[in-house]
């Protein structure tokens, strides 16, 4: 498993992280999981079969602005 941090914006509240949270774990190979409303990072455990792009496309999906 590789791992990847998103810087996220417009997460205001749990439910943000929530929202996000979900999207990211709906994608195939997707390992832990670690959301912080206070960074506005997503750390990102991932398998080989999905990118980056898949990643950012589906936090992007959920409503949020997101880099790598």
């Amino acid at each position: 498993m590789e791992t990847l941090v998103f810087k996220i914006t417009g997460m205001k509240d749990a439910e943000c992280v929530r929202t996000v949270a979900n999207a990211i774990q709906d994608l195939p190979h997707i390992g832990h999981i670690e959301l912080s409303l206070e960074s506005g990072e997503a750390r990102v455990e991932h398998g080989r079969l999905i990118s980056a792009e898949d990643i950012q496309r589906a936090i992007e999906d959920a409503g949020y602005s997101a880099e790598i």
